[in-house]
This record gives C-alpha cells, sequence and structure tokens, in this order.
C-alpha cells in the first residue's frame, strides 16, 4: 500500500445531488429552487459585493492614499543566491532568469546583501543595496548599474 494508491471508503463517498430529473426523482419540477422570485428564475445572480440595494461597505467607506501606476516592480536577489555562479562570471538579467532565481515579469533587479561571497564576480543589475555593494567589491568584484 503506497499513499498514491490510497483511496477513501465507497461508503463516505456522497452522491451528488441530480436535480430536474423528473417528478419520480423527488428533486423534479422545480428543481429544488421553489417557485417564484429572482433565485428560482435561470441567469439569476447577484453580482459579488451586492447588499440589495443598500448602499455596498466598499462605497459606505472612506478612501485613502493613492496608486502610483508608474511604480516599477523590481525582482529581489540576496547576495547568498549567487554563489551559484563560477568566479569571474558575469551576471546580468538573461543569466539570472536562466538559472532560475528570476521568475515573472518585472521592472528590473535589485541586489539585497544578504549573505556572503567570496570570490569575484561581475554584476549587472538595476539598483542594489551599499551593503550588497560593498561585500562585492569586498570580494574583488565589479558592479555596474544599467
Amino acid at each position: 500500500m503506497r499513499l498514491n494508491e490510497l483511496k477513501p471508503s465507497t461508503r463516505f463517498r456522497k452522491q451528488r445531488k441530480r436535480v430536474g430529473r423528473g417528478q419520480g426523482s423527488g428533486h423534479g419540477k422545480t428543481a429544488c429552487r421553489g417557485t417564484k422570485g429572482q433565485k428560482s428564475r435561470s441567469g439569476s445572480a447577484t453580482r459579488p459585493g451586492f447588499e440589495g440595494g443598500q448602499m455596498p461597505l466598499k462605497r459606505r467607506l472612506p478612501k485613502r492614499g493613492f496608486t502610483n501606476i508608474f511604480r516599477k516592480k523590481y525582482a529581489l536577489v540576496n547576495i547568498k543566491d549567487l554563489n551559484i555562479f563560477e568566479e569571474g562570471t558575469i551576471v546580468d538579467n538573461e543569466v539570472l532568469i536562466k538559472c532560475g532565481l528570476i521568475k515573472g515579469n518585472y521592472d528590473g533587479i535589485k541586489v539585497l546583501g544578504n549573505g556572503e561571497i567570496t570570490y569575484p564576480i561581475t554584476l549587472k543589475v538595476h539598483r542594489l543595496s551599499k551593503k550588497a555593494k560593498d561585500k562585492i567589491e569586498a570580494a574583488g568584484g565589479k558592479v555596474e548599474v544599467v
């Protein structure tokens, strides 16, 4: 017996309710919807957040702040993650995506100073913290802000 071979017992598996299949089934005629009214009709669904004509909570609460539509989203990479590269490697956007350190759609890369690196590498990134820059240059590496 393995985990992928486990199946629930049949006595605990509940049958789904089949409605609208004739009077003899017990769920025929109105198909468990009752008679008349909005919920008995096909295509009847209120949109999310609808409160029956009352002013919705979303509109009752005060609005605060604003959203900057020009904000740039940066992928964050720590120095400890850069230890997978060999000495003297030029690390840029394409290399980081290829090795799987960056997944998703970002406007740029920011390197943070968490961790250590002991050998020189060349970084070509959009931003980096002061601590990260100091650690890379102390190891003999170079930093280029693109």
